[in-house]
């Protein structure tokens, strides 16, 4: 699951990053909100903000993020320490604010708690009348089962995690396929083909001269 981290302090950024990196995160950080603003739209579970930047407010970042990706958990930390920040945060929608100092293991745990829930929470997606079950790693359509391709379901899965959320064919090869893939990129228009012949009713829809985007309403 990726996290990224918003966070001038490079030693704290530093702290983090490790921190998250050994609890089998995938992370990226950012020590100003310019370079955040650029990796909106990029696969993210969850933004850790801090408030108070060099150049951009946190709350201004939050709610690019929010209107791009509303369905990624968000933790703001202030150094400012007061009640006013807290309301703000929870008022707008983040998930859970932490006032600095702090211990590292602290956000750890809170991280942990929201991100395990994602998973618990999203062990069967739903898209229209299809069922992915992600624990068994299968599909179904009205209790039918589906047969799917491990690389079919890798790049289903990923389209289900990142909806409404244009992905260039550089993007996807390099999630699903792990950026290991020397051939065309004709690949991902073959796989997308076989997973709309399989599912006809999921919207995935061509994004001309740049990839694709899976519509959810």
């Amino acid at each position: 699951m990726w996290i990224n981290i918003i966070e001038d302090e490079k030693n704290l950024n530093a702290i983090l990053k490790t921190y998250l990196e050994k609890e089998g995160y995938s992370v990226r950080s950012f020590l100003n909100g310019n370079d955040a603003i650029e990796a909106i739209g990029l696969e993210t579970d969850l933004w850790v903000i801090d408030i108070m930047l060099p150049d951009i407010n946190g709350f201004t970042i939050f709610n690019k993020i929010k209107e791009a990706t509303p369905h990624a958990y968000t933790i703001f930390i202030s150094a400012r320490n007061q009640d006013i920040d807290r309301v703000v945060g929870l008022e707008m929608g983040c998930d859970d604010y932490i006032s600095k100092p702090f211990m590292t293991r602290e956000l750890i745990i809170r991280v942990n708690k929201l991100l395990k829930a994602s998973v618990k929470d999203k062990s069967v997606l739903k898209a229209g009348k299809y069922e992915i079950c992600m624990d068994r790693h299968k599909v179904f359509c009205d209790k039918k089962e589906i047969e799917f391709s491990a690389k079919e379901y890798d790049l289903l899965i990923y389209f289900l995690q990142n909806a409404n959320i244009a992905l260039s064919r550089e993007q996807i090869l390099e999630r699903v396929w792990d950026g290991a893939y020397q051939g065309s990129q004709r690949v991902v228009d073959d796989t997308i083909r076989r997973i709309r012949k399989k599912m006809p009713e999921l919207k995935i829809e061509t994004v001309y001269g740049y990839g694709y985007t899976y519509e959810r309403k």
